[in-house]
């Protein structure tokens, strides 16, 4: 009886840490390297958790990176560029708040002649990863009516 109980136990924990290792498998998540500048009323928006499928695509359409603006002001002439430092491929980006005026495999940009106050400007991007553990992209914004530097920082681990 009591080999029987250990037996149990054992495959129970061997399900367990199986089922925790799948779960896991199809996640992912990644940090932004942000600079914050003083008089920079924009934010970066990036995701912080996605979901690579089998073919390490990833699912729900892509990522989505944007802007937000945080005043009531509006800028002329924004654009906003994703540029793949390392092993990210970029299909068709689909712009939202704006259009998309350069889309390459390796980077996308997105432009607005105005963004008006508390307004946000993004693309969603199909994404296949070419490695999933080591990953990243570099943030440009260009605009005028701001104190905000060119380079936004980077995202990814």
């Amino acid at each position: 009886m009591n080999r029987m109980r250990t037996t149990t136990a054992v495959l129970a924990t061997t399900g367990l840490l199986a089922a925790a290792q799948l779960g896991l498998a199809g996640g992912a998540f990644a940090a932004a390297q942000t600079p914050k500048a003083t008089g920079c009323p924009i934010d970066i928006v990036y995701p912080s958790r996605f979901y690579i499928g089998s073919n390490h695509w990833v699912t729900n359409g892509g990522l989505y990176f944007g802007v937000k603006s945080r005043t009531a002001s509006s800028f002329k002439r924004v654009t906003f560029t994703i540029t793949d430092t390392k092993y990210l491929r970029f299909g068709r980006a689909r712009a939202t708040g704006g259009r998309i005026t350069h889309n390459s495999s390796t980077s996308v940009s997105v432009y607005a002649g105005t963004l008006k106050g508390k307004a946000s400007l993004g693309m969603r991007i199909p994404t296949h990863l070419l490695n999933t553990r080591s990953y990243g992209v570099k943030f440009t914004l260009h605009g005028t009516g701001w104190n905000c530097a060119v380079n936004q920082g980077t995202w990814g681990n």
